[in-house]
């Protein structure tokens, strides 16, 4: 019995499966959780799991820094250790992942209708692997080719300085470092919260007339759920240019990570906000700012771009971590 989990700030899924004779698995049971109605991840653990039920490996995919396989969640009050869970669960083999270190893995068990590839020059290519996800915050993990399987590695580099391309970046710039003046980060764009840094921006540079549908959202309405909709349904000058502004700098981003890892084997997009926007990915600007590395523009121009349509790709890293050759 495999017991695997995708724990985020606001939801904690766990899935209990079974490794049948023939190497496959089958789901007994997998729930979601609200993840601040409990107070400590053994409360979550104690309403999933089935009385007198043997667990023979555990692997949990969480949102924030996993140090010496401990874990302080970012945007809860969990601590989570991995030698406190084998007591609990009685087996030795539970391991604690980065949520994009899961995603990583869980990118290399989808099947190919749940994969768009947005980069029509793209090659087949073997080598390592960007995986990339903008949501609540901005993710990045690697997969090494160690030459002959992909093996995963969580980094923070969602956190690395923002570096603008353009006169307009320029000024995007300028304008972040008022709002936060000691460090810019990429996720200070490439998240849900960038939609406003850039709907805000954008109205200061008086790029087109305020949206009266943003104006008066209340403070229980996600403002940048409705910034990003209106951009892509075209119904708003300054939405569409907050979407197209978002897409360009997440393409570039996504390149740069693929130069830091020399991803030929190709970039995963993962992440709640792609498959969203998808329109505007697919229009062209995503591609053209990925490609935009002067000299290395060729060697950009064959690496294969996918984005992740299935949103349990963490939680399938987190159960496919348990291969039969992990002691």
């Amino acid at each position: 019995m495999i017991l695997a989990g995708d724990i985020g700030g606001t939801k904690t899924v766990l899935s209990l499966l079974e490794k049948i004779p023939d190497g496959s698995l089958k789901c007994h049971q997998e729930r979601t959780f609200a993840s601040a109605e409990f107070l400590q991840f053994d409360a979550v653990l104690a309403a999933f799991l089935p009385v007198d039920i043997t667990i023979d490996a555990a692997c949990f995919g969480i949102a924030g820094p996993v140090v010496n396989q401990r874990c302080q969640t970012t945007n809860l009050p969990w601590l989570i250790d991995a030698e406190a869970l084998k007591k609990q669960l009685g087996t030795g083999r539970v391991k604690l992942l980065n949520d994009l270190e899961a995603m990583a893995l869980g990118m290399l068990h989808l099947p190919a209708d749940d994969l768009l590839e947005l980069n029509s020059t793209a090659h087949d290519q073997t080598g390592n692997i960007a995986v990339i996800a903008a949501g609540t915050g901005l993710g990045e993990a690697l997969l090494y080719w160690d030459g002959s399987k992909h093996q995963p590695i969580a980094t923070e580099g969602g956190h690395c300085d923002f570096a603008a391309q353009t006169t307009q970046q320029d000024l995007l710039l300028a304008y972040l470092r008022k709002k936060y003046p000691d460090h810019v980060s990429y996720e200070r764009i490439l998240s849900g919260i960038g939609f406003s840094h850039l709907y805000d921006f954008l109205c200061e540079c008086n790029f087109a007339p305020p949206c009266p549908a943003v104006s008066v959202i209340s403070e229980d309405t996600d403002r940048n759920a409705i910034i990003s909709r209106l951009g892509i349904n075209g119904e708003d000058a300054l939405c569409v240019e907050a979407v197209r502004v978002f897409v360009e700098i997440y393409g570039a981003e996504a390149s740069n990570l693929a130069l830091k890892s020399f991803a030929i084997g190709g970039v995963f997009i993962g992440g709640g906000i792609a498959p969203k926007i998808l329109s505007a990915m697919q229009m062209g600007g995503f591609m053209q700012a990925f490609k935009a590395k002067g000299r290395f523009h060729s060697l950009l121009n064959t690496v294969s771009v996918k984005v992740s349509l299935n949103p349990r790709t963490p939680l399938l890293g987190a159960i496919h971590f348990w291969d039969a050759d992990k002691p």
